[in-house]
């Protein structure tokens, strides 16, 4: 086994002391002994966690990270459950000790409690619904002026028909079921924003799919919100599915992202970007541009290597963004140093999650 550090599901705004015990292995697929999920104060907000192997979810396969996610939100909406507003931590974050899961309540203490402001009294429902029969949605598509006058003609000369037409046709039909699509998922969106405080687009996963959004609702207008996608299921009754996933922490709005750098990281994306010892975002931003202009693809296409070039200037430009976030996160100035010891002071980031 590896090392153990503390595994982080969340924060609460709270420095009550939690403590309860989960049978089986959070990381394991075989039932192991069980494990204790506890609360580690800082003033007056607390972390979720329990004591874990640290491990590398990137490095893991996609069904093991599934398995590891749902026992992950589990015990969040578990607090949640309990009364307590939870502001979600990213899969896969682990801090090495207590001291380091204080740091990072310390560093973050501002944006947690404004977060906290934001949450309080508040609840994410997820809203799907999908085309109830999509057959007879293709055949309405298909029904189209421009659509049926093209595929008239396709099929006049079947034996002429190219590749090339096969393929328009299909984008045709592609762009009809989005527009389709679209307007069927703002009227349902229009409808439910008035409940709510605010809302999330997620990824359409097929063409079944019209919409996927998360909704931000006080939890007294719930049943407000409900009946409302009531109303919508019956106005929809005949094309629509409806599927609705809450009550729910506010995944989709306010999951904290921790990120640890490191000095080797900060030392080379410096010199990428050609820094002095000092610098701001601005200098980091004119930096990157300047550098951009020169390793773009686009401006360089028969350079050899210029891809893997340009891929760095952005990665370093991202890293040293972050560094200055954390710097100002930390020391509450906005000139940033790279002095080592500077570093070790300032070298982790409490964002939301983009």
């Amino acid at each position: 086994m590896g090392e153990i550090g503390k595994y982080i599901y969340g924060i609460i705004n709270s420095n009550t002391a939690i403590s309860f015990f989960i049978p089986g292995d959070p990381f394991k697929e075989e039932k192991g002994k069980g494990y204790r999920v506890y609360t580690i104060p800082y003033e007056n907000i607390s972390t979720i966690v329990c004591d874990s192997e640290i491990v590398d979810y990137t490095r893991m396969s996609k069904d093991a990270v599934a398995r590891l996610l749902v026992g992950h939100q589990q015990i969040i909406e578990k607090i949640m459950n309990v009364g307590y507003s939870v502001i979600p931590v990213r899969l896969g974050t682990f801090a090495v000790d207590e001291t380091e899961v204080k740091d990072i309540l310390n560093k973050g203490y501002s944006l947690i409690k404004d977060i906290v402001e934001k949450i309080s009294d508040k609840i994410e429902i997820d809203v799907v619904a999908t085309w109830n029969d999509f057959i007879p949605v293709l055949k309405e598509v298909g029904e189209e002026k421009e659509i049926k006058e093209f595929k008239e003609r396709l099929l006049a000369n079947p034996k002429e028909m190219t590749i090339d037409e096969q393929i328009k046709i299909g984008a045709m039909v592609k762009e009809a079921l989005d527009r389709k699509r679209e307007k069927c998922a703002e009227e349902i969106q229009k409808a439910l924003r008035i409940f709510s405080h605010d809302f999330k687009v997620h990824e359409i996963m097929d063409d079944k799919m019209v919409i996927n959004t998360a909704f931000l609702i006080g939890k007294e207008k719930q049943r407000d919100f409900e009946k409302e996608v009531e109303e919508l299921n019956a106005k929809f009754t005949e094309k629509l599915n409806f599927r609705c996933v809450g009550q729910l922490p506010p995944y989709s709005f306010y999951t904290l992202e921790i990120k640890k750098m490191q000095f080797e990281e900060i030392q080379w994306a410096r010199k990428k970007l050609d820094l002095n010892d000092f610098t701001t975002k601005d200098e980091i931003k004119k930096a990157y541009h300047r550098l951009a202009l020169t390793s773009h693809p686009d401006k360089n296409p028969n350079k050899s290597g210029i891809e893997r070039e340009f891929g760095e200037v952005t990665n370093a430009y991202m890293i040293l963004l972050d560094y200055c976030r954390a710097f100002e996160q930390t020391s509450q100035v906005e000139t940033c140093s790279f002095d080592e010891g500077e570093l070790k002071k300032n070298a982790i980031l409490v964002k939301v999650k983009k």
